[in-house]
């Protein structure tokens, strides 16, 4: 019998190769543990669509009865009392689920009796599919975010968000000259990182505020607003000072730098509807940018007017011939009324 003693780390240990050894252990256990998990959700998700499959196909509260649902319900948790996601809420979500996927992927389509779930689907959880099909009105809409789930691993929360901002309809929304102004494909993906409106409601700002004061707001709540702009944004400046001869200064308002795409993004603030002239000021901006920040490796600068409001037709009109490629966007945001100190004190005697 061994006698009993600690297990201490001694010098030549630590230096020796296990330390490179059991790095590699840990990123192998750790790879394993993801791939275990993933494959209880894959295999998970293929239970549900079948059991929602079934529920379509047999048509059960015609063939069983109204109350069946609740009855199986029970009949499940009583066979497996250990597991969860055998609600009556849940099961009714597993036919949803199916029968939202083939009623639209079967118009005008046939299909056979029976369709197999995506392999894509099992990539991300079930609580986020919930999400997805109550929410969405296409099957367009429900890929899209499915997609851009798996592309960049959003959490429930960010998903949610990203839903209740009507990202689905607003991304590439913004009114551009990229199709001119930028060679295929980089015209498509600048296109796709613009939207139209951007929601600033995470900011507090009373009725009657100016530029400064917006452009302030935003700053002052960055990590909300690079949220809002978009995963791979990353900010660089706020009136960065511009000097051209004879010591005349500039100052963009907001420049940032999108990572994926290489590129410098110019964003000029006005909190009035969209003018012609404000073309020209952001026109110089970003090719002050193109000319001074932009890398040899960097693709085109693009410019970003965000308005109060815009109509298309005077923002089309206003960006022919222009070279530099720039977008005009809307943004929506609920203002806190300034009160008076009359106001306030009416409601102190009251």
């Amino acid at each position: 019998m061994e006698t009993p003693t600690f297990i201490t780390r001694t010098e030549a240990l630590i230096k020796s190769d296990y330390v490179e050894w059991l790095k590699d252990i840990k990123a192998r256990f750790s790879q394993a543990r993801t791939k275990a998990i993933v494959q209880v959700n894959v295999e998970m998700l293929k239970f549900y669509w079948s059991i929602g499959r079934d529920m379509t196909a047999l048509d059960i509260e015609n063939r069983w009865g109204e109350k069946i649902v609740k009855q199986f319900a029970l009949d499940m948790r009583n066979a497996f009392p250990n597991e969860t996601g055998f609600s009556d809420t849940n099961i009714k979500y597993m036919r949803r689920w199916y029968s939202f996927y083939y009623q639209q992927i079967t118009i005008g389509h046939q299909v056979g009796d029976q369709l197999e779930m995506p392999e894509s689907f099992g990539r991300i959880p079930w609580k986020h599919h919930v999400l997805i099909f109550t929410k969405s009105k296409s099957l367009e809409e429900a890929l899209f975010y499915i997609n851009m789930t798996i592309e960049h691993n959003w959490s429930r929360r960010i998903l949610e968000d990203n839903i209740s901002a009507k990202l689905f309809e607003t991304r590439g929304a913004a009114i551009t000259n990229f199709k001119s102004q930028l060679p295929l494909p980089q015209g498509v993906l600048a296109q796709e990182i613009l939207k139209d409106p951007y929601n600033f409601d995470f900011l507090t700002i009373q009725e009657g505020y100016n530029e400064k004061e917006l452009e302030k707001a935003l700053v002052s709540n960055i990590t909300r607003f690079l949220l809002e702009l978009g995963k791979g944004f990353a900010f660089v400046g706020q009136q960065m000072e511009l000097q051209v001869e004879d010591g005349q200064s500039f100052f963009p308002d907001l420049i940032f730098y999108h990572i994926p795409q290489k590129r410098y993004v110019v964003i000029e603030l006005k909190v009035v509807e969209f003018k012609p002239e404000f073309v020209g000021k952001i026109n110089f901006y970003v090719s002050a940018v193109d000319n001074l920040l932009k890398g040899d490796d960097d693709n085109s600068t693009i410019g970003l007017l965000i308005c109060k409001s815009a109509k298309k037709t005077v923002v089309e009109w206003s960006l022919r011939g222009i070279e530099q490629p720039l977008g005009v966007a809307t943004y929506q945001l609920e203002q806190v009324v300034a009160r008076t100190v009359l106001e306030l004190e009416s409601q102190h005697k009251q």
